[in-house]
């Protein structure tokens, strides 16, 4: 479609969580705003697709969403009148161990305490405070460097945040209790012994005590849907279809956001920017990728423990200590035999996603950046030791390596789902250490993906914060809409 004549105040390049999370905000404040999506479809992580076989449904990226329910600004949104409903398991993350036994989290915060026994007071002292002051702390938390509204609650999160997660654990004294907390830690796809690798097991968890691990009812895409609707709704306009390789090929507008990698923003825009703001984003480092599979079963998983068999998410990787030596090898570029395994359950609780009485599942492993190795035995045979039996029931199977993950979604360099290493050195000042990491060095030119603050996950953040700057910059007359 020739769009060269088309004007509007605003366009946004790319339609995953965080593209439309900055089309929204631009088009409630009254900002004329053009989404452009380079595929048929509109989502970005946020798809769901019969991978495996006819009505077998299953999620392409994102599965299990504590983030999305625990956005302030998703959660702002009337996204429920456009469609979304969320599911919420029994538990909320099972932890599977030798001979039957399981850490469980649950939403109640005392159960799971009382579950962990030993650790029971341990696990209250740590999490109590961080539950009851999370509204004062959400914002500030999820979002770029700024002054916080309440600098001791805060101050209180962010000590515990910027801990080696391997030394946070030693706060409980159990092995179940650190094995539970590795395994949310390593949700951040980092050493666990690296500073700051704390923190996104931390805000994970208190999630997981004040608004769940939901999937969303039909798949993830639709989070999507309603989201692309209520965009919609507002007067917006999508095109699908459109790759932007070049800024000549946008319409006119007084402001572009794009929801890209640094990299692939560097091939549209970098001769508009600046000599240091160039050599940055070249600098910009990606962490590990990792190999997917998904699996259409006749029958759902045979966990031996029964707590495996209520919970939306699973996690398979054993110890601390084994988990600490998985993710210390792949954040170094060297595979491992016995790598951390997310695994999600949808079916169970969302029989839309499947034919009456069969079943999906859903996991990845993390793997060494640009990894072409083929995980699917290790995986499989790791789920069949805590539940012997699943390889029986598999009917059919799809995988993705990190080339085929980037082949689906350019911004998944070498696999890396987060937009990016989420350590120190990157976690609050991703892209590049600038007064705002949103704007680019060329005027009326952002970036709003998960390169930026405060970085992967579906909660539109990103997209939210890049939005509220441009419309600072270029629309001061509608920033305070």
């Amino acid at each position: 479609m020739e769009m060269t004549h088309i004007e509007y105040d605003a366009v946004v390049v790319g339609s995953g969580p965080n593209g439309l999370a900055a089309a929204i905000t631009l088009q409630h404040a009254g900002v004329r705003t053009l989404l452009l999506e380079a595929k048929a479809t509109i989502g970005g992580g946020l798809r769901t697709e019969e991978l495996t076989l006819p009505g077998f449904r299953h999620d392409v990226c994102s599965a299990i969403h504590p983030m999305a329910v625990a956005s302030p600004f998703l959660q702002s949104l009337p996204l429920e009148k456009f469609g979304l409903e969320y599911i919420h398991p029994p538990v909320c993350v099972a932890h599977p161990l030798d001979h039957g036994d399981a850490a469980l989290l649950y939403r109640s915060l005392n159960r799971t305490a009382t579950l962990l026994q030993q650790d029971s007071i341990n696990y209250h002292k740590l999490y109590d405070p961080l539950v009851r002051h999370w509204p004062d702390i959400a914002a500030d938390t999820l979002g770029p460097l700024s002054i916080p509204a309440h600098p001791l609650r805060m101050a209180q999160f962010g000590l515990r945040a910027i801990t080696p997660a391997t030394n946070l654990s030693k706060k409980f004294e159990t092995e179940k209790a650190k094995a539970l907390w590795a395994g949310i830690a390593a949700h951040a796809i980092t050493p666990l012994s690296s500073v700051a690798s704390s923190a996104i097991g931390l805000v994970l968890t208190i999630a997981a005590h004040t608004t769940g691990w939901p999937l969303p009812k039909g798949g993830s895409v639709s989070i999507a849907h309603a989201m692309a609707n209520y965009f919609e709704s507002l007067g917006g306009k999508i095109e699908t279809n459109t790759p932007i390789e070049k800024l000549s090929q946008l319409p006119s507008s007084r402001a572009v956001l794009f929801d890209l990698s640094p990299r692939r923003l560097l091939g549209i825009a970098g001769h508009r920017f600046s000599d240091t703001y160039r050599r940055q984003l070249s600098r910009y480092r990606y962490g590990p990728g990792i190999f997917k599979a998904d699996w259409a079963l006749d029958a759902p998983i045979p966990f031996t423990n029964e707590g495996c068999r209520q919970a939306g998410t699973v996690h398979i990787g054993g110890t601390l200590q084994e988990i600490a030596f998985s993710e210390n090898e792949t954040g170094h570029g060297r595979h491992t035999e016995r790598p951390f395994i997310l695994l999600a359950q949808q079916s169970l609780f969302d029989p839309s996603r499947t034919p009456q009485g069969k079943h999906t599942a859903y996991a990845y492993c993390h793997v060494p950046n640009g990894s072409t190795r083929d995980y699917t035995e290790i995986i499989e045979t790791h789920i069949e030791h805590h539940a012997p039996g699943f390889k029986e029931r598999i009917l059919a199977r799809h995988t993705m390596d990190t080339a085929a993950l980037e082949t689906y979604n350019a911004n998944y360099i070498g696999g890396d789902i987060i937009g990016g290493a989420a350590d120190i050195r990157q976690l609050f000042t991703r892209p590049a250490l600038r007064s705002s990491s949103y704007r680019t060095s060329a005027k009326g030119l952002y970036l709003c993906s998960a390169s930026t603050p405060p970085g992967g996950g579906v909660h539109g953040l990103c997209g939210f914060h890049a939005a509220k700057r441009a419309l600072r910059d270029m629309f001061p007359e509608r920033s305070k809409k």
